[in-house]
């Protein structure tokens, strides 16, 4: 079986585009451990704020 070239620069650009997906995916920073309300029984699916941090809105909230 012969490759040729436009076989292998499609495979590059679909190797590329997916690897860019993948690293561009997530926050950037270690993960926020869950409050002390959150773990005494309370209502664990809605995150708390914890004092000092702030949320800084990105693009794409709002698909989330």
């Amino acid at each position: 079986m012969q490759i040729n070239m436009p076989h292998i620069i499609r495979l590059a650009v679909v190797l590329s585009v997916i690897g860019l997906a993948v690293v561009g995916c997530g926050r950037k920073g270690d993960l926020d451990p869950p409050s002390a309300a959150a773990t005494k029984g309370g209502d664990v699916s809605k995150p708390t704020k914890q004092p000092g941090t702030e949320d800084k809105k990105f693009l794409l909230d709002p698909l989330l």
